[in-house]
């Protein structure tokens, strides 16, 4: 039976909680968002400097690097949030940064063998720092404002240190990791 065989198959929710379901179609399991929640991520840059967060995740049992995200209309009486209004709460609340400009630069997904969630991708730029970010609630999360020629540095140290490093922390070492070194 081909994968698409198999995805004509009936969906079936084997177990629900309050934000993720895991499902099964033909032989296939994955997880989902509940009411099909999306997230925006931020790409956010600052003369020179990425903006990044740094906070505690339960399913890794430790801390991570990541890029500003958050979750698009999640909240009661914001279903219908436009994305990009999204995308500048978020950064606002998680780094204290402000976007001057942001730029949708599309849509992406996190591991589409595993889940179904998708993102956007939004560019940030023009910040200005009105805050100090952290999150709400219980996010504790850490602001780094790293220069864009020591970010390899950077998540090498934090991932030498056991930090989680976020597949999307790829977007700054891409060259690096398909250029052979001449070391190598």
């Amino acid at each position: 039976m081909s994968l698409e065989d198999e995805y004509a198959q009936a969906e079936h929710v084997q177990w629900q909680g309050r934000f993720i379901a895991a499902k099964t179609r033909g032989r296939w399991e994955y997880v989902s968002r509940m009411r099909n929640i999306r997230a925006a991520v931020i790409l956010a840059v600052d003369q020179g400097h990425v903006i990044l967060v740094e906070q505690f995740r339960v399913p890794l049992g430790r801390r991570t690097i990541e890029l500003p995200a958050g979750l698009v209309g999640d909240e009661a009486g914001a279903e219908h949030e436009a994305p990009v209004v999204a995308a500048a709460r978020e950064l606002e609340e998680e780094t204290g940064y402000r976007p001057g400009q942001i730029v949708e630069l599309g849509e992406f997904f996190s591991s589409p063998g595993m889940v179904t969630e998708a993102f956007t991708l939004f560019h940030a730029t023009a910040l200005e720092r009105v805050g100090t970010g952290g999150g709400v609630d219980d996010e504790a999360i850490t602001v780094h404002r790293v220069s864009l020629g020591d970010i390899a540095a950077f998540i090498a140290a934090k991932r030498a240190a056991g930090y989680g490093i976020d597949t999307r922390m790829l977007l700054f070492l891409g060259a690096d990791l398909i250029t052979p070194r001449a070391d190598a």
